[in-house]
């Protein structure tokens, strides 16, 4: 056996599960030493009981279930070591916390000193916070253990420093988002510049709600070069080959020779929602209304590639409205994919709802309260075929839509999941652009990505009718949300004062709508919901 090999065991470990969750870390530890020759497993944060299990933690049923699972995980470790994340009880007091096991028990428990308390991170409320390093003596080196944010902090890595650590391991749970693994990269070189410390950082990867974890784990040298990441949303068992001597790790087999494109990147992430979400919930497949436009065409091209075409079903739901252009796009894809789709046309339930609606609309014209009630039934009908069928409902909106309320409550917003909520109308299309340019067919319709959009809820309506256009429209809110500037800062950027007031007025006024829809995967610094937490009610502006 190498005696310094490691293993970093990036996999899912699910929310809740724990005795799943401790079988897994058992098989893996037991892989590592017999098919590797590893001597140590590391595991990431709270991989026990996933995370964040939120206030499931402060039910003694889950810890005291995670406690009797450690011991079981402990006994188990003869022959290889391993650290494992957890949460710790000691009296009233919780802490996010990993135990280094050896020789069936365990030797030393390690306190998470700096609790993330922003953004989607709420530890605070959970856990409090450790005060010590955690050195242990492992094969000769002296290592200094961090949980997660430890390392972005300067004091816990200082603490080990000047416990004499020769070595650094980090375990991790952080989700993913644009630029983080940059990120992350930045981090380990100038805290392995800083210290001159080689260092080996393991993290999770799955989907749990609306978050997404990518994996990215990396190894870094004493000089400061990082090695890897491996393909990101990807489970693997990671071997490792530590050099003493020369205080650099072995150039690893998983890091592959480049990296992949930002849309490659992203693609692999709301693929993993979408799978982790149906498939942790026991769902035989999913549903969505397919209307020949770039939205739900991308939605259905990430949900063939998540769940294969046999547990998806489209449904082409046309209007009055519907152009014969959008019902031949939709068929196209539909059966190029070669995915179940049925279609109801909406005017019979669309009259029914006119008819009963007749006598307290009198007197009234149509108006936007119309194009609803079509958007309505809609909803009503898919709603009806998951009920009836078990699938789970997808919505299709984005994130622009979902910014200015350019979404219809009950109506396009139904659904039980929103793979692409966070992502923008033009990242919708960069989206859709490189998924067909992958080189195994064109999954969405070139016509599709070129058409204008729009909702065809009234004769010949576009989407610019309303809004701006998107590559404007995007850039304000940008502005206004993932980087929190002013209307005068915005305008300062290049954009018309009217405008910016009328979309950041927009955005305001759509709250109440945000807080009614599907959770979907973050992949931006500022998701709505985790990321982003507004008043229904206030007058700031």
């Amino acid at each position: 056996m190498t005696s310094h090999r490691i293993a970093l065991a990036q996999f899912d470990f699910p929310v809740g599960a724990v005795d799943d969750n401790a079988a897994r870390i058992i098989a893996l530890m037991h892989e590592a030493r017999d098919r590797h020759g590893a001597g140590l497993v590391l595991f990431p944060e709270l991989a026990l009981c996933g995370y964040m299990p939120e206030d499931q933690l402060y039910r003694d049923s889950l810890i005291e279930a995670c406690e009797t699972a450690l011991a079981r995980i402990a006994a188990a470790a003869v022959g290889v070591e391993a650290v494992v994340g957890h949460p710790l009880r000691v009296g009233k007091c919780l802490y996010n916390a990993a135990s280094w096991l050896r020789d069936g028990r365990l030797l030393t428990t390690c306190r998470k000193q700096a609790l993330p308390n922003y953004a989607v991170f709420d530890e605070k409320r959970y856990f409090e916070a450790g005060d010590a390093p955690c050195l242990v003596d492992w094969q000769g080196l002296r290592v200094g253990l961090l949980i997660c944010e430890d390392l972005w902090h300067e004091v816990p890595i200082a603490r080990v420093v000047e416990g004499g650590a020769e070595l650094v391991f980090s375990v991790n749970a952080s989700p993913f988002e644009d630029q983080k693994a940059d990120a992350r990269q930045s981090l380990l070189t100038s805290r392995v510049a800083a210290h001159g410390l080689p260092l080996a950082y393991v993290n999770c990867v799955g989907g749990q709600d609306d978050l997404v974890f990518d994996g990215g784990s990396l190894i870094a040298d004493g000089d400061g070069t990082v090695h890897g990441p491996p393909p990101a949303f990807s489970d693997a068992l990671l071997v490792c080959d530590y050099d003493a001597a020369g205080r650099r790790w072995r150039a690893p087999d998983w890091a592959p020779a480049a990296r992949e494109s930002h849309e490659a990147v992203v693609w692999r992430g709301l693929v993993r929602g979408i799978a982790d979400y149906v498939g942790k919930h026991g769902f035989p497949g999913v549903l969505l209304g397919l209307s020949g436009g770039i939205d739900s065409a991308l939605t259905l091209a990430l949900a063939v590639d998540a769940l294969g075409a046999d547990r998806v079903h489209a449904v082409l739901l046309p209007s009055r409205h519907t152009s014969q252009d959008s019902i031949d796009l939709a068929l196209t894809q539909a059966r190029a994919l070669g995915v179940r789709h049925d279609r109801i046309d909406i005017e019979p339930a669309y009259q029914a709802f006119l008819a009963s609606l007749a006598p307290l609309f009198a007197g009234h014209g149509p108006d936007l309260t119309e194009e609803n009630l079509q958007a309505r039934c809609r909803g009503t009908l898919l709603m009806a075929l998951s009920n009836k069928f078990g699938h789970l409902l997808l919505a299709t909106g984005n994130k622009s839509e979902m910014a200015v309320g350019y979404s219809t409550l009950y109506g396009d917003m139904c659904g039980g999941y929103a793979p692409i909520k966070d992502c923008y109308k033009t990242q919708v299309y960069a989206l859709a652009r490189w998924r067909n340019a992958r080189g195994d067919g064109e999954a969405i319709p070139q016509a599709v990505i070129e058409r204008p959009p729009t909702a065809e809820l009234r004769d010949n309506q576009r989407d610019d009718d309303s809004l701006p256009p998107y590559e404007v429209l995007d850039a304000i809110l940008h502005g206004f949300i993932d980087r929190q500037r002013s209307r005068e800062q915005i305008e300062a950027d290049g954009h018309d004062g009217a405008l910016v007031t009328r979309v950041i007025a927009m955005v305001y006024r759509a709250e109440y709508k945000r807080r009614q829809s599907a959770p979907g995967p973050k992949i931006t610094g500022k998701a709505f919901g985790r990321d982003r937490r507004y008043p229904i009610t206030s007058a700031w502006r």
